[in-house]
């Protein structure tokens, strides 16, 4: 074999083996485990993470299975209560109005035909459904209405007026700064809507539907409070003079 021969066929050998180490180099790379990345898991505020109890509740007797317990208000600045006297509502003699987080304890529902002053936040269809309720260190009885009887069927706002559980328990992680501005019914730098709203009760009015980007203005039982959020903290705080 001459020496051209002997350079070709090492040239040729050369190329097969460089040919197969690419094939196993493909191969490998196109049966080796592929790192799927773990998609980022939401960021869940705890405040949003709280369980709020419901109970639902379908007639008079549900809702007087209540008595004995001791319940916390969430709607908070909306709800006016009357002394309850002589088995009755007192609707002409309001006695206050029920706030944030405030607990009472209830002694019994009943229903009362309600005069049409009564009915702004709860409807009084054929008659309204009252709990019958004291306040810490008052033994005064009062009631407050919660829902309506309208042909035989009732609807209740339990669910949505109160708390069933120690809210101060529910948002310990809010810390003791904030529940002494909620307890104190006022608003301190750093709160949150959530935060501000059981503190000053309703809101009355708001620059946009950005909740926790926007100006809100909380009715605050007469003095208006206008309160500024970005990235859901409060900002600044002004009573409110108007947009």
């Amino acid at each position: 074999m001459n020496n051209g021969a002997k350079a070709a066929i090492g040239a040729t050998a050369v190329l097969i083996l460089a040919v197969g180490g690419q094939l196993l180099w493909l191969h490998h790379e196109r049966n080796k485990p592929v790192a799927v990345k773990a998609p980022e898991r939401e960021v869940i505020a705890d405040d949003d993470l709280v369980f709020l109890k419901k109970k639902r509740p379908d007639n008079l007797k549900e809702v007087k299975e209540l008595k004995g317990s001791t319940v916390w208000v969430s709607a908070g600045g909306q709800l006016e209560f009357y002394p309850f006297v002589g088995h009755a509502a007192q609707y002409g003699k309001s006695a206050g109005t029920l706030l944030g987080a405030e607990p009472i304890v209830l002694k019994d529902a009943v229903e009362q035909v309600a005069p049409k002053s009564a009915t702004f936040r709860i409807p009084g269809g054929d008659k309204q459904v009252l709990l019958v309720f004291t306040k810490p260190n008052d033994t005064k009885e009062y009631a407050v209405p919660v829902g309506y009887r309208q042909d035989g069927q009732y609807t209740f706002y339990t669910d949505e007026i109160f708390f069933y559980d120690d809210p101060h328990e529910l948002y310990k992680h809010w810390g003791p700064a904030i529940w002494k501005a909620v307890d104190a019914h006022e608003v301190i730098l750093g709160m949150n809507e959530r935060q501000v709203e059981l503190s000053l009760g309703q809101v009355s009015q708001s620059t946009s539907k950005d909740y926790g980007n926007r100006m809100v203005v909380f009715a605050n039982m007469g003095k208006p409070m206008a309160v500024t959020f970005v990235k859901n903290k409060v900002t600044a705080f002004r009573p409110d003079q108007g947009f």
